[in-house]
């Protein structure tokens, strides 16, 4: 019940203060580019890396990355940038 109270009132002050959704409610931002690069930001760790699949730990749940050749370009604490053959993108919730 207090999370759904917590959602409304951080939903109201986003719209009420024209902030981005992303900065009040602690969300991801990815960007992507064509099948070749992703960029996220405001996750919480890195999981897992091979150079098939990548796994970022979110505030809620992870974020699974698929598809081959990956490459780490960009890491820091709540950031990643990644180059790759990107074929799926997929939210996982806890």
């Amino acid at each position: 019940m207090v999370s759904k109270w917590r959602q409304r009132v951080t939903k109201w002050m986003t719209r009420s203060l024209e902030v981005p959704p992303d900065v009040m409610m602690d969300l991801p931002r990815i960007t992507m580019i064509g099948q070749l690069h992703i960029y996220i930001e405001n996750h919480k760790g890195l999981l897992a890396f091979t150079d098939q699949e990548v796994r970022l730990l979110l505030k809620q749940g992870q974020l699974l990355i698929k598809g081959s050749h990956f490459v780490i370009k960009t890491i820091l604490p709540e950031e990643i940038l990644l180059e790759g053959e990107i074929e799926k993108v997929m939210f996982i919730d806890q």
